[in-house]
């Protein structure tokens, strides 16, 4: 029996791909376990970070506590979001201007009312979360605590992604074989 060249070629290129990415997947699952485990000790520290200006600095003090002042509130808006008590509703999110001429995203409270909330400005105490919003510890009157974020919330199946990239392989590598078969019986 002769293989073809070219699809034998393409179909070992594709297998090949599919195992470097299944390879791939297990090692970001090794490193989103570090994150993970990095986040958590970092809601363990009881000292407040400053808020950082550069967007990408915020990854580095995720789950930290910080305090801003807030001096304008803009864009107003309600999403999605739980109480502290597990109760599902919106959060009042807000755009603050700080003193140091950059902004921050602010996640005042909850609410069960989805109008978003006029709030002029002030002080924030909060937990940094991802995307580099201040979810706050002390509403303002009117609002109640949002839950704050947590570390274990973050995706972590990339060991599926591995499983799947692996099957992805071995059903490319089955058909092929089939076809090859079906050929050589012709």
């Amino acid at each position: 029996m002769r293989f073809p060249l070219i699809p034998t070629v393409f179909v070992a290129g594709a297998v090949a791909t599919m195992i470097a990415l299944g390879i791939w997947q297990l090692g970001r699952k090794d490193e989103k376990e570090a994150l993970i485990a990095h986040a958590e000790r970092a809601l363990t520290i009881p000292a407040e970070v400053e808020y950082p200006r550069d967007p990408e600095r915020r990854e580095e003090v995720l789950y930290r506590r910080t305090s801003v002042t807030c001096l304008s509130a803009s864009a107003a808006t309600t999403v999605a979001g739980t109480s502290l008590r597990g109760e599902k509703g919106v959060a009042q999110r807000v755009s603050c201007a700080l003193a140091n001429g950059s902004t921050a995203t602010v996640d005042l409270g909850f609410s069960l009312d989805p109008a978003p909330v006029a709030w002029n400005g002030g002080q924030i105490q909060g937990v940094i979360a991802p995307n580099g919003r201040i979810v706050a510890t002390e509403p303002p009157e009117g609002l109640e605590p949002l839950s704050l974020p947590d570390p274990r919330d973050l995706p972590n199946n990339h060991l599926a992604y591995a499983g799947q990239w692996f099957f992805f392989a071995l059903t490319a590598l089955a058909i092929y074989i089939l076809a090859l078969r079906r050929r050589s019986r012709a």
